[in-house]
């Protein structure tokens, strides 16, 4: 056997141990040796996987090799894929997404509670939990359109960190999503609200009104891929970490920095400063202040 992996980011296989096992995942596939290394690839927009006989010519050209495992009479051969890492199944903490790829969710079988527990304990409390629905070592099936609908369904944020995200939301997302995907898994378009135009609540209808709360849907690129994220602000801002605190009672608000009211302030008689001295001090204060026991002339 021979193994050539240019951009591998891990430990290499040996040579002359046995491929015990190949999933695919989506767009992720991993090879499993016997000696519990695991090769992952995800293909992303770009990457493929072919297979040839030896010294069949190839599809495409060497340049855009990623992996090529050679056995006696087959090649499997991986182009374009952006992520290629080895990691070894018994020490989840080696692999840098923090394990195996996390449970498909159109699978009827599929632990829903791991995928809670996922959520809860992500390695990154500071990501978006609108990111962390796409993070195929947290749950698997949930792509851009349902992050979308699942997020809006259970009326959160997709700006809030996965960190503040309670149990009981984890579990919903978790839960809403399993219902949605196979719901859909025999539709020939994916309908999240059944009689709402279009089949869905918010994905691909930014500023169209929220058939909820009636306020307007907006869309932004977030996250390494820049997908598009679509989200009803006036439903949605439970959890959202882009909004500012509210301030404490007795806070006042600083005025408007207007020139005019800039102006304004430095001629009050306790703003003005004496003998040229542009610092305030405490007796500059008392003595421009009226004397409030001060009788009349």
């Amino acid at each position: 056997m021979s193994f050539n992996a240019p951009r591998l980011v891990g430990p290499t296989p040996a040579i002359g141990r046995t491929i015990e096992r190949v999933t695919s995942h989506g767009k992720h596939l991993e090879i499993v040796w016997d000696d519990g290394l695991t090769l992952h690839t995800h293909q992303r927009m770009t990457g493929s996987w072919h297979l040839y006989r030896v010294g069949e010519r190839w599809h495409k050209p060497t340049k855009q090799l990623r992996v090529a495992i050679e056995v006696t009479d087959w090649v499997a051969v991986c182009f374009n894929a952006p992520v290629v890492e080895t990691f070894r199944q018994f020490d989840r903490h080696r692999h840098p997404g923090f394990g195996r790829l996390g449970p498909d969710l159109c699978q009827l079988n599929a632990d829903l509670d791991e995928c809670v527990e996922r959520i809860l304990d992500h390695v990154d409390p500071s990501m978006r939990i609108a990111e962390v629905m796409l993070d195929q070592h947290v749950v698997c099936g949930v792509g851009n359109v349902y992050r979308s609908e699942v997020l809006w369904a259970v009326g959160l944020s997709p700006f809030a960190n996965v960190g503040s995200v309670s149990e009981q939301d984890a579990r919903d997302l978790v839960h809403t999503a399993a219902r949605l995907l196979r719901a859909n898994l025999v539709n020939d378009r994916r309908v999240t609200v059944p009689g709402m135009r279009g089949g869905l609540a918010v994905y691909g209808r930014n500023g169209q009104r929220c058939g909820r709360c009636g306020d307007t849907i907006e869309v932004r690129r977030i996250g390494e891929m820049k997908r598009l994220l679509y989200w009803c602000q006036g439903c949605q801002a439970r959890g959202d970490q882009r909004v500012a605190p509210t301030p404490p009672h007795g806070f006042e608000r600083p005025m408007d920095p207007h020139p005019a009211a800039a102006m304004f302030l430095s001629e009050l008689p306790w703003r003005r400063a004496t003998d040229g001295d542009d610092t305030l001090t405490h007796d500059t204060v008392a003595q421009d202040m009226p004397d409030p026991h001060a009788r009349p002339a």
